[in-house]
């Protein structure tokens, strides 16, 4: 096989064991004739499927192109009982000239485009029964195209395109993609609403994830009875394959598969890493050949007659109407575009999703050259190849641009100037697959400052070709008034969402952390504690609502201004101790993800440890985990979708009894069909675990950390998250509060920039007791879990969630929640004074106990209704009627003595079996 770039299996084969065989064809073609492998730089896929049908990675005669996609819309076609099956001289001569267009016959490629463009008035659809056609961007959107022009039915691809005033009908998610999140932007909302058959295509189906998450998607909104899913090639397992049907059998489908052809594929273990490691030995030994630029080529630009407001491809939707004006204005292109043709060698290149328009042009370019000419068709993507110039490897030569696409979302790195790659256009080894005029085509969106700049795609194309023609058509753009029917007109979100960044949220710089959550800060979500208190103990959940922020008092802040004075350096020596763990376990290339919120500002300390001490610049992002609910799993597809899962680590304040540190490890062993999310590992790291919850630490003594005295005024203003489906929907994160009217009160840049001013005076001390703390001091003990299974049988509690160990969680109860008693270790008085002074302000009993893994242990009231009373007869005072009120602020002024590190006596009678 010449013409389609001499794509073959063996070179990855022979390297890295992966084999490709043939179960089934229907037009006698096999599987290495039409399908080629190589090597990605992906860490979500070690091998690319390069087809040699499709006319994206590899230049094809666009005829064979257009034809393949016609054929498989008429295998569709016969599926849907529409029209007979192929006489047996039919597909005899269609396997003939399949195969010979296959092996370079131009002839043959133009027999084969005959016989399958069929009139599309064959199929005379009925409203009730005609189907809807949708491709997948932005491999397939010519190829779905090419299927809907054969059944005459609408078509519509899927896109990573945002267009201003056009909102979704729908999204779904395509896991092991660079860009993983698909919006629908069909200019008719109703275009899925009918009920017949749905019709997906796809070039290739290799588990078919990405098939079931669009049907589960759509099918949400509008179920129907039938799925019919085209492909080229189908490599499903066995496994796979029942997975789907059991599927169809779930929602109570119809669910057919459509190939030209079938088989399987033996992905050896370890295929990632042997993957990377043959990548990397690659280019150190300099195997991959770079492209040896030609003498520069002209660049010019070609105006074709392309009418404002013609529809130029199926981002908003195609039908059988605009084929008649469509193939006219495509015909007129050609005829132009062949007038500025010189050489006999001669390249049609697409644009990412624009890939019909182009196909359909070289088709008719391709006549008006005639014989003479070669001409082939391909298009640029932003999947990242490993090229290697080698005859039996199908990337031979790779081009990398910046993108000009600034209106393309979701980029890999989440950069608009996201790199971007044409591949085999150039040369490279071979002088005979130089092209004499490349035609790049591109929609005006893309027509930017970076397309025109000296290192942008034309220029690069022009060091290998003698002439480049730029043609730029005008994109289609919907009506978005108000009194156009078409435009949706409420959002249904399934693109992922984007971080939030101070000042516009939160009040840490933007640099400092991203965080994962929805804004929720114009929503009422406060209760009072005790109305709280009773609705998560009688079946409610505590992330629904949120407690009642407030404003400290003076003396209050100069308590808590007092604990960071005195504990600064131990945290700032905990913050360094943890951060050399998570570097030693995820490396330079740490991705650090905080749990909202008490993990934020420990995070953020932890990446300023990383910069102080060896000059990393980490990223940070804060997500919600949400005891019962588990961590949020639309932050996790954003984390896969801009780094590798596998360096992400996880990171919070510190330990209690070890509830969220079982959340992670549940909410992550459950994730199933989604290669990306299985790699999340659930390691946490925290600077206190005085549960003994945890491997990655930074001290297990249970003190104070000073960020535990404050709510949002130490966490950078920002809520405990929300997850009340009543404001958070399926394709959003959880939700939190910016407190912008606390910012006189706001110490959280104070409490970082203590901490971070005694890193010098421990940095030397650090070095040395790190490497020193390691196994079995660091495996987990769950001394705490144990502690608290016994606290709550001897004090009568049926729910170890309403015990609450340790100094920041302790903390937590007095300041949000209901206390009904608090137990104190005799020898921890030093780091209590601020839990000590609390519970004697709500009027909570406070119990001495010799044996205890935590400095103190908060008891929510176990039966709390708001006339309830503990096992004692006792009850909490409610917040409402404590100096804690959100309205008056905290007033510690009485019976506080800072300086003598008590309280006095004054104003407080002793309880028998209290500590005071």
């Amino acid at each position: 096989m010449t013409a389609t770039g001499d794509v073959t299996t063996g070179w990855v084969k022979d390297r890295l064991g992966i084999d490709l065989w043939t179960t089934d064809s229907r037009f006698e073609v096999d599987l290495a004739q039409v399908v080629g492998l190589a090597v990605r730089h992906n860490p979500r896929r070690a091998h690319l499927l390069v087809s040699t049908l499709l006319g994206k990675h590899v230049p094809t005669d666009p005829r064979l192109v257009l034809g393949a996609g016609r054929l498989l819309g008429l295998l569709v076609a016969q599926t849907l009982s529409v029209t007979e099956a192929f006489s047996a001289p039919e597909v005899r001569d269609i396997s003939r000239w399949l195969v010979a267009a296959l092996d370079g016959d131009a002839s043959a490629a133009v027999h084969l485009l005959a016989v399958t463009g069929r009139p599309v008035e064959v199929f005379d659809w009925d409203s009730a029964s005609s189907p809807v056609v949708l491709g997948y961007a932005e491999t397939a959107t010519a190829l779905g195209h090419a299927v809907a022009e054969v059944l005459g039915s609408p078509y519509l691809h899927s896109t990573r395109r945002t267009v201003p005033g056009v909102l979704p009908v729908g999204g779904f998610e395509e896991e092991h993609s660079h860009a993983t999140s698909h919006l629908l932007l069909a200019e008719d909302p109703d275009l899925f609403t009918g009920q017949g058959p749905l019709v997906l295509v796809d070039d290739e189906m290799s588990t078919g994830n990405t098939v079931l998450n669009t049907i589960e998607a759509l099918h949400a909104d509008h179920p129907r009875q039938r799925y019919v899913v085209a492909t080229l090639i189908d490599l499903r397992s066995v496994a796979d394959r029942e997975r789907t049907e059991q599927f169809a059998a779930r929602i109570g489908a119809r669910i057919e598969i459509v190939a030209l052809v079938t088989g399987q594929a033996a992905l050896p273990a370890g295929l990632a890493e042997s993957s990377a490691l043959l990548v990397s030995d690659l280019l150190t030994e300099r195997s991959v050949i770079p492209v040896q630029p030609a003498a520069l080529g002209k660049v010019s630009p070609l105006p074709v007659d392309w009418p404002i407001g013609m529809i130029e491809g199926g981002r908003h939707g195609f039908t059988s109407a605009d084929e008649k004006t469509f193939a006219t204005v495509v015909s007129g292109c050609a005829t132009r575009i062949s007038t500025e043709i010189e050489g006999n060698r001669v390249l049609v290149l697409g644009f990412e999703e624009l890939m019909y328009a182009p196909l359909r042009i070289a088709v008719e370019l391709a006549g008006r050259l005639g014989t003479g000419t070669t001409l082939r068709y391909s298009t640029t993507t932003r999947s990242p190849v490993l090229a290697v110039d080698h005859p039996a490897y199908p990337i031979r030569t790779k081009l990398s641009f910046r993108a000009f696409d600034e209106a393309l979302g979701e980029a890999f790195n989440g950069d608009p100037a996201d790199v971007r790659y044409v591949y085999n256009a150039a040369a490279g080894i071979d002088p005979g697959r130089r092209f004499d005029d490349v035609v790049l085509i591109v929609d005006s969106p893309a027509d930017t400052g970076a397309l025109h700049a000296p290192d942008g795609l034309p220029a690069q194309l022009a060091a290998h070709c003698d002439r480049v023609h730029l043609v730029v058509l005008p994109a289609y753009q919907p009506d978005s008034s108000a009194a156009s029917p078409k435009v949706n007109p409420r959002p249904k979100p399934s693109k992922l969402p984007e971080p939030l960044h101070g000042p516009a949220f939160g009040s840490y710089s933007p640099d400092e952390v991203s965080w994962l959550l929805t804004d929720l800060s114009t929503v009422a979500l406060e209760a009072p504690t005790h109305e709280r208190e009773e609705l998560v103990q009688s079946g409610g959940h505590y992330a629904e609502s949120l407690p009642e922020e407030y404003q400290p008092g003076t003396e209050y802040q100069d308590l808590f201004e007092a604990a960071l004075e005195r504990s600064a350096s131990r945290v700032a020596h905990a913050v360094g101790i943890v951060t050399e763990r998570v570097l030693a376990a995820r490396g330079a290339d740490a991705v650090l993800v905080s749990l909202a919120r008490a993990g934020t500002p420990v995070g953020i300390l932890i990446r300023r440890w990383a910069k102080y001490a060896h000059g990393l610049e980490l990223p940070h992002y804060t997500a919600s985990i949400i005891r019962g609910r588990g961590i949020d799993t639309v932050a996790l597809r954003y984390l896969a979708t801009h780094h590798d899962p596998a360096a992400v680590m996880f990171v919070d304040g510190w330990t209690g009894k070890g509830a969220i540190t079982r959340e992670l490890a549940e909410a992550l062993s459950v994730i199933d069909g989604a290669d990306s999310l299985t790699r999340f590992q659930p390691d946490l790291a925290v600077l206190a675990d005085p549960g003994g919850c945890v491997q990655i630490f930074g001290t297990r003594d249970d003190f104070l950390i000073p960020s535990a005295c404050l709510n949002s005024t130490v966490s950078g203003l920002v809520s405990r998250t929300v997850l009340n489906r009543k404001w958070i929907g399926d394709n959003d994160f959880h939700g939190g509060k910016y407190y912008r009217e606390l910012a006189p009160a706001d110490v959280s840049d104070r409490f970082l920039a203590a901490v971070t001013a005694a890193f010098p005076a421990v940095r030397d001390q650090v070095a040395r007791e790190w490497p020193i703390l390691r196994s079995p001091e660091r495996a987990p003990t769950w001394v705490g879990w144990a502690a608290v299974e016994q606290i709550s049988k001897e004090f009568g509690i049926d729910d170890v969630n309403l015990v609450k160990p340790g100094v920041g969680e302790t903390t937590r109860v007095l300041l949000r929640r209901v206390p009904w008693k608090i137990l104190v270790r005799t020898d921890a008085a030093a780091e209590l004074r601020h839990v000590r002074w609390l519970a004697e302000r709500r009027g909570v009993e406070i119990v001495e106990v010799d044996q205890l893994p935590y400095s103190c242990v908060g008891l929510i009231h176990p039966r709390y209704t708001r006339g309830a009373t503990g096992v004692d007869g006792r009850s909490a005072r409610p917040l409402a009627d404590t100096d804690l009120d959100p309205s008056a602020g905290l007033d510690l002024s009485a019976g506080l003595d800072l300086s003598a590190g008590r309280e006095s006596d004054s104003g407080t009678q002793a309880m028998p079996g209290t500590v005071r």
